[in-house]
């Protein structure tokens, strides 16, 4: 073979060398992507949607597209929502509001959003966002609900077919085999309706039945006590992050948490925290979350390990140098 042939076929192995490379370089990037997640929340009423937007933004695994408020006063919701992710150096996360609700239920921390640290003067409406972004990404965005499901509902009614292109959804709610109260080692507690179906039932009816593949986080798995050693742990740490989460936990002014809401979280980063079983879930009437046969509906988790939970949450939160 003269030298121009022997050029030729090198130019081929090294032009094939190149692609293969960039094939690999394309997949290992994409396998490393940040998950593009949207919070849909009730801030301002119990402490633990707070103490889940704090494992949102310490995870650089995630690329937070949005934050949806829902439930009530939702632009007093929208702006604690403001001033947090602008205290932690995050004020670029667009903070959206869902369609405001009557309702008697106390928002304990809205002092907090009325102080006018970085809060906005409006919000964009959070179900077109919603849609609108699903539209830009589809089959990428993991929505991930831990307040009543009002906006959920009117995605699905405005759009179920774009709702449908959603990654999946992570749901805080329900309760399948385990009340209130029941942690485990105390004497059993019958289901009940869980505090985010029982507000919107209607809508609840609507997630579980939309096609969209649903990851439930239910009473079950979720009735997580941050007990004072926790929380003297990481109250102490002095970040921006746990500055606002010990601001927030003095308004909210009770003593010991109960971190339902970032079990969603945990579980879209090390879903091993919160093990899932394929299950049939009919919404009743009354906002029971009720188990029944055939196809399943739902991956639900059903326990959970409490100290394998604090053990990543705390040192994730807290920044801990090598905490995975």
């Amino acid at each position: 073979m003269n030298s121009g042939g022997c050029g030729a076929v090198l130019r081929c192995v090294i032009g094939l060398a190149m692609c293969v490379w960039a094939g690999m370089s394309w997949a290992q990037n994409a396998a490393h992507a940040p998950e593009k997640i949207i919070i849909d929340t009730d801030i301002g009423d119990d402490v633990d949607d707070a103490f889940a937007l704090a494992l949102a933004v310490r995870s650089p695994e995630l690329q937070i597209l949005g934050v949806m408020t829902t439930f009530g006063d939702t632009e007093a919701r929208a702006k604690i929502a403001d001033r947090f992710l602008g205290e932690v150096g995050q004020a670029e996360i667009p903070v959206l509001a869902g369609k405001a609700t009557a309702t008697k239920n106390p928002m304990s921390q809205r002092r907090y959003g009325d102080g006018g640290h970085f809060a906005k003067g409006s919000h964009a409406d959070a179900v077109e966002f919603l849609l609108e972004q699903i539209r830009k990404y589809p089959g990428e965005i993991t929505l991930i609900a831990i307040g009543p499901l009002m906006n959920v509902g009117a995605a699905i009614d405005k759009d179920a077919a774009t709702f449908r292109k959603l990654k999946r959804v992570v749901l805080m709610g329900g309760s399948i085999r385990r009340g209130y109260g029941d942690l485990g080692y105390t004497a059993p507690v019958a289901p009940m309706p869980e505090w985010n179906i029982l507000n919107d039932v209607v809508s609840a009816q609507k997630l579980f039945s939309a096609g969209v593949p649903l990851f439930v986080m239910p009473l079950d798995s979720t009735q997580l006590k941050m007990d004072e050693v926790k929380r003297a742990f990481l109250f102490s740490q002095g970040t921006a992050v746990s500055d606002q989460l010990t601001v927030l936990y003095h308004l909210w002014g009770q003593e010991t948490p109960t971190l339902f809401d970032p079990m969603t979280i945990a579980f879209v980063l090390r879903p091993e925290l919160c093990p899932v079983q394929a299950m049939r879930i009919r919404v009743d009437e009354k906002g029971f979350t009720r188990e029944e046969p055939g196809a399943a509906n739902a991956q639900v988790c059903l326990d959970s390990n409490a100290e394998d939970f604090f053990r990543f949450y705390l040192k994730r939160v807290a920044g801990v140098e090598g905490a995975r």
